[in-house]
This record gives structure tokens, C-alpha cells and sequence, in this order.
């Protein structure tokens, strides 16, 4: 497992490194929805990459938990955030048990898919925190994003996987009509716990 992080996080931080380095941008399900965030407290962007959700969070009054397994990524992003003290920077191996109880108002996860961290993520939203995902889909219009089918999402997948939760938008335009326009190959959940949990569907 060691050294499967390792090889991870070398991968990362080559892509990371030979990037140019843009201001980072949000994803969609952050600029398109932002009118749903609180006005304050305390946000995770899971797998953060080089912070365009971590800073658009930040920008909107939240303490934002950065969390990335790429030193190369968070160095960019502390390098960018200067004085502020509403980011907080960590480099993270999400499989080190983690993930505090009940602690986040916002969970952001954008271009990342782990199924086996799902309960992981559900536990650390506070009740009635809510949940932004969006990641990429195996229903592709257009060539894009990963090959390998453990990091794409099944038509409806991520509606399954985070059951728990009371879906507030959910966005999958998959094959239908214009292909050419739109938001394609990807899917967002903007999901929001409720103060008692469902069971889980089988």
C-alpha cells in the first residue's frame, strides 16, 4: 500500500509540476450553485489540487481544509493564498483514517473518485452540511478525462453511493440532444445530510 501512495503521489506531482501556472478555477458545481453555500463555516476540498474550489470557498467567507496527496500541488496553493488565514493546507493520504466526525459544513470533491471513502465523506459532514461532487462519467460525448472505469461513474452512480443524503441538484446530461453543448462526460451531486441518517441502499 506504501508503496502504491508513493507511486501516486510522484504522478501527481509530475502533472502538477508541468502544468502552467493559471489561476485555478472552480468547478462548475461551485460557480453555478454558489447561491446554496452558508455565509460562513467550515469547508474541506478533498483532493484539492491546486485550490479552485479552495479558493473560491475561502473567497466567500469559509474556513477551508485543503487536502491533496501532491506536496507539489499544495506548495502552489500556499504560495498563492499569501496571508490568508481562512485556508488551511495539508498533504494528505486520505486512507490514514482522517476524517473527523460530524466537523465540515461543506465538502467539496471535484475530478476524484474513490468509492471505498464515501462513508468517510458522509461522516464528516455535519448534519444539514452539504455535499458538492462532480466528477467525470463513463458516458462520454466527447473523448476526455480517465480510461480506467474504477475512476468513472455509472449512469445515476453517484445518486446510489451517496443515498444517505437528500440530493438537492443532481446534473447528468450524458448523450441526450446537442452533444456538442453543455456539460458532458460529467456528473454533479449537490447532496445535503439530513439530521438522521437513512440506511444505506443495498
Amino acid at each position: 500500500m506504501a508503496r502504491l501512495v508513493s507511486d501516486l503521489q510522484h504522478k501527481w506531482d509530475r502533472i502538477y509540476s508541468q502544468r502552467e501556472a493559471a489561476d485555478p478555477k472552480p468547478a462548475a458545481m461551485l460557480s453555478q450553485y454558489s447561491h446554496l453555500l452558508p455565509k460562513q463555516g467550515r469547508a474541506l476540498d478533498l483532493a484539492c489540487g491546486v485550490g479552485g474550489n479552495t479558493f473560491f470557498l475561502a473567497q466567500r467567507g469559509l474556513t477551508v481544509d485543503a487536502w491533496d496527496i501532491s506536496p507539489v500541488a499544495i506548495s502552489q496553493i500556499d504560495q498563492r493564498k499569501g496571508p490568508a488565514d481562512n485556508i488551511r493546507t495539508s498533504v494528505v493520504n486520505i486512507n490514514d483514517g482522517v476524517f473527523a466526525k460530524n466537523y465540515y459544513d461543506i465538502v467539496t470533491v471535484s475530478y476524484f473518485l474513490d468509492r471505498q471513502h464515501i462513508d468517510d465523506i458522509i461522516t464528516t459532514l455535519k448534519p444539514q452540511g452539504l455535499l458538492f461532487y462532480q466528477t467525470f462519467t463513463r458516458e462520454k460525448a466527447q473523448p476526455g478525462g480517465p480510461s480506467n472505469p474504477d475512476f468513472l461513474l455509472k449512469k445515476g452512480e453517484l445518486l446510489s453511493l451517496f443515498s444517505q443524503l437528500t440530493p438537492i441538484i443532481y446534473h447528468e446530461e450524458g448523450l441526450i440532444g446537442d452533444a456538442s453543448k453543455g456539460l458532458r462526460n460529467e456528473a454533479i451531486l449537490i447532496a445535503q445530510k439530513p439530521a438522521m441518517l437513512k440506511p444505506p441502499l443495498n
